[in-house]
């Protein structure tokens, strides 16, 4: 008996720790409440079955106590209940599966007017780069990172030389402008996360992956590395300041291109700098 007490105690707790917990998660600031969705619905299926086994557990640990007299009954094949189980289980996953599938789609299908924004991970900092008055970014190969060339851009890429290159700073993108984050790395594992924009995506070396999101409210927010990357994971940390599209244009004309650094060696010395 005590331990069936214990088992619906713990259910009892469970929920009221859901219930009355102050921690929840920061308010969001993209266009993709529809992963809060997603995440709901999974916690509440599986928040129900978690309790439905426990509570059966009790149950069974009750019904079928040691009690004199009593004997108990060897039942090794139950076929409607395996059929019930098998249907019911089924259900769940697929209602755990089918939202998380239609948000996947929604997540890499980047809309035609998403500005690119390339987002540089290195052992430990985060480097950026945006399009110059082309419009386009200019090609980048790994093999060409340097010294003078940390973010291994194509010095012979007519498109690249007006690319704006934020070193080791501050990202600052428009508020209500949706953004293609394609996202490098140069060393190891990364994983580029913002927590208020709901939106993250691995980091891997070779390939460049990407996610695009909406900014919808102003504001400055950190950016952390959600991939155990080495002994500094835990300072690589930045910023993304979502300000007004006028502001944003006023900081972009303040920012400088691929070729004014390779002309006056501040790339090199902002990568010196880390």
């Amino acid at each position: 008996m005590i331990v069936a007490v214990v088992l619906v105690v713990v259910v009892a707790g469970s929920v009221l720790f859901h219930m009355l917990s102050p921690w929840w998660w920061t308010p969001i600031a993209s266009n993709w409440g529809y992963i809060d969705t997603t995440l709901v619905i999974t916690f509440w299926i599986t928040g129900v079955v978690f309790a439905a086994v426990i509570l059966f557990m009790a149950y069974c640990v009750w019904r079928f106590r040691h009690r004199p007299g009593h004997k108990a009954e060897f039942d090794p094949e139950n076929r409607r209940l395996e059929v019930g189980l098998t249907v019911v289980t089924a259900i769940g996953v697929g209602a755990m599966l089918a939202p998380g599938l239609i948000v996947w789609k929604q997540f890499v299908t980047v809309p035609d007017e998403a500005t690119e924004v390339e987002v540089f991970a290195q052992q430990w900092t985060w480097s950026f780069r945006l399009p110059g008055e082309d419009g386009r970014l200019g090609t980048a190969d790994a093999q060409l990172v340097a010294a003078d060339n940390p973010l291994g851009i194509n010095p012979h890429d007519r498109f690249a030389q007006d690319d704006i290159i934020i070193p080791a700073g501050s990202l600052h993108l428009p508020v209500d402008r949706p953004v293609k984050m394609m996202l490098r790395s140069i060393d190891v594992l990364h994983d580029f996360y913002v927590p208020e924009f709901r939106a993250k995506m691995d980091m891997v070396p070779g390939m460049v992956t990407y996610f695009w999101f909406t900014p919808t409210r102003t504001g400055e927010f950190e950016i952390l590395c959600a991939e155990l990357c080495g002994i500094g994971h835990a300072y690589m940390r930045g910023s993304v300041q979502v300000v007004e599209e006028a502001e944003y244009e006023d900081w972009l004309k303040e920012q400088l291109t691929f070729a004014e650094l390779s002309t006056d060696g501040r790339v090199r010395t902002a990568s010196a700098g880390r």
